[in-house]
């Protein structure tokens, strides 16, 4: 089993596999899994760091395993104006609950009280798969986050 000790934003070598990872196993610090190729794989990072898309994962033998943000059931819902989801946004942040946030859109855990809400609200709901990488709360450290919207490119 190859034993992850630690995790880069981003690396320049060489990588061994990837892992394909949900985001309920992205916010773990410790979990089993196999990579992409079949390997096995056990984490072992600090507690309350969640893994992106895109970060990498080095284990004690140095090798790399580059994190996929698997594609789950996800609601977006998107506003046609900003005052409807400025109040969208307030609502669904006084229940605490893990979302993405976009330009005029946010992306939640299906639910259908939530669903219901948002609606009643003037959003447009869309059930689908897609990667979900929720905001990290108020309170969350210090520690590194960045998302890549659906279709759009990174540099440095």
């Amino acid at each position: 089993m190859l034993r992850v000790v630690s995790r880069e934003d981003h690396h320049h070598g060489d990588v061994l596999d990837s892992v394909v990872l949900p985001f309920a196993l992205r916010q773990k610090g410790r979990f089993r899994t196999q990579s992409k190729t079949g390997l096995d794989v056990g984490v072992f990072l600090p507690r309350g760091d969640v893994l992106h898309q895109g970060d990498c994962l080095i284990t004690e033998c140095g090798k790399v395993l580059e994190v996929i943000a698997e594609k789950e059931d996800v609601v977006t819902a998107t506003a046609e104006d900003w005052i409807s989801f400025a109040k969208a946004c307030y609502h669904m942040g006084n229940r605490h609950v893990p979302m993405q946030i976009g330009e005029r859109w946010l992306r939640f855990q299906p639910d259908h009280v939530l669903q219901e809400m948002i609606e009643r609200m003037g959003l447009t709901c869309t059930q689908h798969q897609a990667e979900f990488t929720p905001e990290n709360g108020a309170y969350h450290g210090g520690g590194h986050h960045h998302h890549h919207h659906d279709g759009e490119e990174h540099s440095h």
